[in-house]
């Protein structure tokens, strides 16, 4: 008698028939797939973890240590996917050691700081946002605070929407499907912010464009992270406004709005505002017509 072939059998056999595009586009929803899965694994181990030293504290997302295990728990889904699946180097992600260098850090920074800053000082200046006094305080402690809070949060992002799933992507259908996808995407993971409404998550999928276009620029997520968080760090540390809807603590005076909504963002900071969308279309634009572009020829 002939065995039958198992179910396995079938299921390569049925695979192996694909055209190569399919091929790619199966390999990437389960790499996808099985990176958010150790992810998601990988945070409840760590936070049962941290719950019986921390206690409640390591299960509130607005305090630090549920940050920071929420980066180290995307820190271990990349390296179980690149490192031990598809048996890649960092620098698949940007991840290598180059990529920490300090002039991609302070140029990843910078375009993320100025940016928003720009955006939020005219606003200022043309009387669209005002500074209000508010009770004195540790101004250095909250600038700390604000540190420590948003330096993981920033880093957990990229690593979790443009790390592995961005690089995964880009191999399966090139750049711009990796670009497309992961900020959208993006505006999508902030549609439970306080306040949130169209305006503000098409603002946030511009942002994914800004951030997205900042990476394959530099080819450095460490950049990328650095721009993220000089972003919110602005807005937070600096202006004392809040940051995609979540308020600020506010020592010694608070930024607030006094303009309308669909220009200065509103409740959600800035950052939700037509203000902020054209600065980074400016940007976005600079950086196409400096580096993407040459990308694009040779795609």
């Amino acid at each position: 008698m002939t065995a039958q072939p198992s179910f396995a059998a079938k299921q390569r056999r049925s695979f192996a028939s694909l055209p190569p595009r399919a091929k790619r586009f199966v390999g990437a929803v389960w790499r996808i797939a099985a990176f958010y899965t150790i992810c998601i694994a990988s945070l409840f181990l760590l936070q049962t973890l941290a719950d019986t030293t921390l206690g409640a504290r390591a299960a509130d997302p607005r305090d630090v240590p549920f940050q920071w295990i929420s980066l180290a728990s995307v820190i271990v889904s990349t390296w179980i996917m690149l490192r031990r699946v598809d048996k890649l180097s960092w620098r698949e992600v940007g991840l290598d050691r180059d990529a920490a260098s300090p002039p991609l850090l302070i140029k990843g920074a910078a375009l993320g700081g100025l940016t928003i800053g720009t955006t939020s000082l005219l606003l200022i200046a043309t009387h669209m946002l005002r500074i209000d006094p508010t009770a004195p305080g540790n101004w250095w402690g909250e600038a700390g605070h604000s540190t420590i809070l948003l330096l993981p949060a920033a880093f957990f992002e990229e690593l979790f929407i443009r790390g592995y799933v961005f690089a995964v992507l880009r191999r399966a259908a090139g750049w711009r499907m990796a670009l497309i996808v992961t900020s959208i995407v993006f505006g999508l993971l902030h549609v439970l912010n306080p306040g949130a409404d169209s305006e503000s998550i098409l603002a946030v999928v511009v942002a994914g464009f800004f951030l997205g276009a900042i990476l394959l620029v530099t080819r450095s997520l460490y950049a990328v992270g650095a721009a993220h968080f000089a972003w919110n760090w602005v807005m937070s540390g600096a202006l004392h406004i809040a940051v995609s809807g979540i308020p600020s603590h506010d020592p010694d005076y608070r930024v607030v709005d006094s303009g309308p909504d669909w220009l200065t963002g509103g409740p959600w900071g800035p950052e939700g505002g037509l203000a902020a969308v054209a600065a980074m279309f400016v940007v976005l634009f600079y950086l196409y017509g400096r580096h993407l572009r040459r990308m694009e020829w040779k795609a």
